[in-house]
Formats: structure tokens, C-alpha cells, sequence
């Protein structure tokens, strides 16, 4: 696939004009190639490396015996495709996978079939798209290394393979499963590995031709502001209750260190009222999903977050970090922080409440001072659940001129909608919302009943 197909389609599936300059750059790498592109989670690099997978595959180079360590490298020469998964994408989490798949997927369509594969999800559904000769594979460690022992998928033969966040998969005890992935891939001629950190890279999947740093610096940078709240208890719980009034309407992040602290923030902003959602390693995934749809589509304009939430996810549009406990490390520090001031063009601030019991260590750094911050008029939004999605043929546009046709919605007021499988998610006016549902009811979509609801338990 040519670049300017793939920026048209980048143009119509996500709004994108213009590529970013690290975008732009790996759009004009010499194929095949072996490349280390450092860069933040949210600066854009889900599609920079989406570029060269569809140019690798188009290309359809190999080095002749190579394995994905490079140990026997010969002369490049042009082939023709081969047969089966033409392409492994490795992301460290579920949620990761799906925000991959969901920029992959539009790009490479109709000319490449894509899959995603991971944890929670139904073996069956794998099954069936794995039957269907998918030439993009996208999953987590574990749940492709399954089908590989079950002999579903064959990867032999694939000739592009992406590490997404090879980091944060090797902090997370990835290490034995990627290796025995990569050392059944025996034709790997284009590797892309993506980092948010400095580390040293894995000797199984051996050398880089070149390394492209666009990591940027953190919190002193000119974008982000960091403060201090000081707190007159130990408990921190008011504080950070006045601080939501002062940043209201600000879509924020509040980081704590334990799942527990974790419930515990959540179900105190939601007595104060808060528009708020939970996210932690302890939910089941369909209740993480949701609240990372909810955060995005601003029905909850607040996430209460362990670090799990700090790197490895897409989060848009984030205009405030809060530390309700301080980080346990530098590299915490800089990943939090790292949620906003990002390339999207909001600039962002970082608030660390501290008490007289907390010892603020030397990488937290912060101005002091009284906070001021105008609360924000934000119209208030609700989501519309739908029981049907993308196997059911239903599209994002579909729905769009479903609500405004027959829901009397004017078109700035469908929000944000995220199609699923079998389910789909569309932020609108929390005051219309009721009254959206009850004018769809009499009517199908695309022929077909919808049960339309507002989402209420989140």
C-alpha cells in the first residue's frame, strides 16, 4: 500500500491532515528495515508505525533466511507475499490491543484483513477470525502464544513484526512469552519496536538499523506546570475534593498507588457528585473498556487511576494530572505527568497533593503557591448503549444520522461514538439523553432493532 492511500485513509477514518514529524519520518524509512522508535503513549505513534507495517507489507521484501534475531542475515531480495499472517503486532495490555486494532484496522481495509487476539475475550470469536486467514495479527503475549500451542496460528512465514511497548511488556514479566514468539517467526525482515523509555533491548529480538528518539522531557517542559496542594490531613480526601471544584469541568487524571486507595478516591468524588470512573488492574476488562470509553466521550470527566493507566493507553484531550499519593518512582513521575502537555495541543497541569506526612522525594518537582483556575462551564453528557456494532454492520456514521434523524439531535450534539463488536457507545447531551431514547424507540437502524439505553451504572 502506497503512503498517500494510507494518509487518505488516515484523513477519512480519524480527521488527520497532516502527519507529525516523527509520522513523516517513519513514512519515508527504507524498507526492509529494523527500527527503535522512542516516543510517549498519545504522541502518535500507533500510526507511525501502522505506515510501515502497510508499506512493509506492500513492498513484500525478505532478507533470505532471516530469523527475527538477524543472525543469519542475507541479501534482500523482492518476493511475493507469502500465504498467512503477514504481520504480528505485540502490545503489553488488552486495552492497548484494541486501540491498535482500531487505527489498523481502518487503514488496512479493504486490501489487508486484521485480527485482534486477547485476554477476556471469546476463544470462539478468535477462532472464527483466525479461520478466515487474517494477514494482520494484532494481541497480547499470552493470548497469542494459546493459539499458537492450540495450532491455530501459524507464524513462520510472517515477514513484519511490531513490539509495541516493548518496555512496559517486559516490566509486566513478558519476557518468556515474547521470546518464544519471536524465535517461532523465521522470515522477519521489517521489526519496529516502540519504547517510552531508554532501556536495553531485548536480545531476542537482537539488532536496530536506527533509533528515532521523540521522547519528549517532562513536566518542565513549557506545555505542563507542575504544583503543589498542600493538604491539612494525612488523609488527603478533601483536599482533593476541593481541588475537583477548582479544576471543574477539566478533564482530569487522579493517580494513586494502590487498587484500594483507588476505590476508596472513587467512591468519595462519586458522594461529592463528580462525574467520575474507576480504573485499576482488578476490574474485569468489559469494566475497564467502559471506563476508558466514558473518560474519552466525556460523560466522566474525572479517572481515578493506579499507574496502570499512566503509559501503554491513547487518552486524548487529558488537561490536568493529580497525585493523590506521590509516585514511587522517577519513571512513575514522568509517566503520569506524561498523560498531558502531550503532541494533541492541550496544555496541561500537575497538581501533588502533599501533607505534613509525605516526603516529597528529589525527582517531584513542583512550584508552590495558591492554585487558580476558573471553573469551566461544561455542558454535562450521558452515554447511549446500543446492543449492536460492527458485526452487525453497524457503523459510527450509521448511528450519527440515526439520532439525528429520528432522535432530533442536532449534529453537534452526537459526542464522541465508539463501535465494538456487538455494542456500541455515542456521548450526547445528559439532558437529551432520555428523550433521545424515547424518540428511537419505534425505529430499526439499517433494518435492523437496536435497543437503545442510557448508561447509568458506571
Amino acid at each position: 500500500m502506497d503512503l498517500k492511500t494510507i494518509v487518505e485513509r488516515a484523513r477519512r477514518s480519524f480527521g488527520i491532515e497532516t502527519l507529525l514529524p516523527m509520522q513523516r519520518e517513519m513514512s519515508h524509512i527504507a524498507l526492509p528495515s529494523r527500527v527503535l522508535l522512542q516516543a510517549p503513549t498519545g504522541s502518535g505513534k500507533t500510526l507511525a508505525f501502522a505506515i510501515v507495517l502497510l508499506r512493509a507489507l506492500s513492498v513484500g521484501t525478505t532478507r533470505s533466511g532471516a530469523n527475527v534475531s538477524g543472525a543469519e542475515s542475507g541479501t534482500t531480495r523482492s518476493v511475493a507475499l507469502l500465504s498467512g499472517v503477514k504481520a504480528l503486532v505485540i502490545a503489553p495490555t488488552r486495552e492497548l490491543a484494541l486501540q491498535i486494532f482500531d487505527t489498523v484496522r481502518p487503514l488496512a481495509a479493504p486490501d489487508f484483513k486484521t485480527a485482534v487476539l486477547y485476554g477476556g475475550h471469546s476463544f470462539e470469536t478468535e477462532a472464527k477470525s483466525l479461520a478466515g486467514n487474517p494477514d494482520i495479527v494484532i494481541g497480547t503475549p499470552g493470548r497469542l502464544l494459546d493459539h499458537m500451542n492450540r495450532r491455530r496460528l501459524e507464524l513462520s512465514q510472517t515477514g513484519v513484526l511490531v513490539i509495541d511497548e516493548y518496555d512496559k511488556a517486559l516490566e509486566l514479566g513478558f519476557a518468556s512469552e515474547m521470546r518464544r514468539i519471536s524465535g517461532a517467526m523465521k522470515r522477519v525482515s521489517t521489526l519496529v519496536l516502540t519504547s517510552a523509555t531508554s532501556g536495553e533491548i531485548p536480545d531476542f529480538v537482537g539488532y536496530v538499523d536506527s533509533t528515532l528518539d521523540y521522547r519528549e522531557p517532562d513536566c518542565g517542559s513549557a506545555a505542563v506546570e507542575a504544583y503543589e496542594v498542600r493538604s491539612a490531613s494525612a488523609d488527603k480526601l478533601e483536599s482533593l475534593g476541593e481541588l475537583t471544584k477548582v479544576l471543574s469541568g477539566r478533564k482530569t487524571m487522579v493517580f494513586v498507588n494502590h487498587r484500594e486507595a483507588a476505590e476508596r478516591v472513587y467512591a468519595y468524588l462519586k458522594k461529592l457528585h463528580v462525574d467520575c470512573c474507576l480504573y485499576h488492574g482488578g476490574l474485569e476488562q468489559d469494566v475497564r473498556e467502559r471506563a476508558l470509553i466514558l473518560f474519552a466521550n466525556g460523560t466522566a470527566r474525572v479517572m481515578v487511576s493506579t499507574d496502570l493507566a499512566a503509559r501503554g493507553l491513547d487518552i486524548e484531550g487529558v488537561e490536568a494530572v493529580v497525585h493523590y499519593h506521590l509516585p514511587s518512582t522517577a519513571e512513575s513521575w514522568t509517566h503520569r505527568n506524561g498523560r498531558t502537555g502531550r503532541l494533541g495541543g492541550v496544555d496541561g497541569d500537575v497538581y501533588v497533593l502533599v501533607s505534613e506526612k509525605d516526603v516529597v522525594p528529589d525527582y517531584v518537582k513542583t512550584r508552590k503557591g495558591e492554585v487558580s483556575a476558573l471553573p469551566r462551564n461544561v455542558g454535562r453528557l450521558a452515554t447511549l448503549y446500543f446492543n449492536a456494532g460492527k458485526k452487525d454492520k453497524i457503523s459510527r456514521g450509521d448511528i450519527a444520522g440515526y439520532l439525528i434523524s429520528k432522535g432530533g439531535l442536532a449534529a453537534d450534539e452526537v459526542g464522541r461514538i465508539d463501535v465494538k463488536d456487538r455494542c456500541a457507545y455515542v456521548a450526547v447531551p445528559a439532558e437529551k439523553a432520555r428523550a433521545t431514547v424515547e424518540a428511537v424507540l419505534p425505529y430499526k437502524i439499517k433494518n435492523t432493532k437496536v435497543k437503545v439505553s442510557v448508561l447509568s451504572k458506571w
